[in-house]
């Protein structure tokens, strides 16, 4: 069976230089990749059916985006010496990397660290703590 790593790519510095770390450690060992882009979404509001099929058009058209802006050309810069899969989902960032990782069976995430260092992480978190304090796998975040 093949070691998967997943990664967490949403197109920024850090998150390439995260996917840069993987790729090295991937052909090191042989393994695969699954890039993961998030589409941070919210389950707590209440819609009426109309706004619901309007949200339901309108996250159809972020992941048609998504795929064409950043994963396509993403994925023709790779030089393919490593098997990479992506993903596109909505959800919380950390819990959504979680339950992908499960779904492949991910050996380890591997995620860029944003440093984020306000108010707001520290009542919230961050991504990369909520990551590392729930995942079921190892997880190494990329300075």
């Amino acid at each position: 069976m093949t070691t998967k790593f997943l990664v967490g790519y949403d197109g920024s510095d850090e998150s390439k230089r995260a996917l840069d770390f993987a790729i090295e450690r991937a052909e090191l060992v042989d393994a695969s990749l699954t890039i993961a882009y998030v589409l941070e979404w919210s389950p707590y509001s209440f819609l009426t059916p109309e706004e619901i099929e309007q949200r339901h058009k309108r996250r159809q058209e972020e992941i048609t985006r998504a795929q064409e802006a950043v994963i396509e050309p993403l994925i023709a810069s790779l030089d393919g010496k490593v098997k990479i899969e992506t993903v596109i989902k909505y959800g919380n960032i950390s819990d959504t990397l979680i339950s992908t990782a499960t779904e492949i069976g991910a050996a380890q995430i591997i995620l860029g660290r944003k440093g984020s260092s306000g108010i707001t992480s520290r009542m919230f978190g961050s991504t990369a703590g909520n990551l590392v304090q729930s995942s079921p796998v190892p997880c190494t975040i990329v300075p």
